[in-house]
């Protein structure tokens, strides 16, 4: 038996069972509505042969993620993401648009899950998202102009805590500068 298979094994029984709760757990409250997810392994006995992830949307149990929508699979992407890191917490995470195809009610139900579940962890999420503000302690908004960017501090009650303009630092012709270099 191979050392990788001999971890799983030994892997599994203890973290598969938290993952897989959690996964539901958490579908369900991005996804509200009654709406569930099960993670299943494909073969109990042989982890290698991957997992398989089964949602159920209003009461109908979907045979194939491609039925899905593209945000019914992002948040299902998400889910497993987040189940994996709420059995391993880390001190911080950074996420680029994880919200891009989704709609208000999910990105707001993504930031108030990074509040309640990962309360202890820090999140820097790039988003376009009004829903994802209303749950950040703090925002920071950067404009671009000619003269170059300027970025803008707000605290909890959005508010503009500090105005720090950068336009100095990286100018347009700085930026092509370093772009020939």
């Amino acid at each position: 038996m191979s050392i990788r298979k001999m971890y799983l094994n030994s892997f599994t029984p203890r973290c598969l069972p938290y993952i897989c709760s959690d996964f539901g757990q958490i579908f369900g409250e991005l996804l509200s509505g009654g709406n569930s997810a099960r993670l299943m392994p494909v073969d109990e006995t042989d982890l290698l042969r991957g997992l398989m992830i089964q949602i159920n949307l209003g009461g109908t149990w979907k045979k194939s993620l491609a039925e899905l929508s593209g945000g019914q699979r992002s948040l299902a992407a998400l889910s497993l993401i987040l189940s994996l890191l709420q059995f391993k917490p880390a001190p911080m995470y950074i996420l680029d648009e994880v919200d891009a195809a989704l709609d208000l009610s999910h990105t707001q139900n993504i930031g108030h899950l990074f509040r309640t579940r990962f309360s202890e962890s820090q999140f820097l999420v790039v988003s376009l998202k009004e829903g994802m503000f209303n749950n950040a302690n703090v925002l920071f908004r950067a404009k671009f102009s000619e003269s170059g960017s300027k970025v803008e501090r707000y605290g909890t009650e959005n508010k503009l805590q500090s105005d720090h303009n950068i336009s100095n630092d990286i100018t347009s012709k700085q930026r092509k500068a370093r772009a020939r270099a």
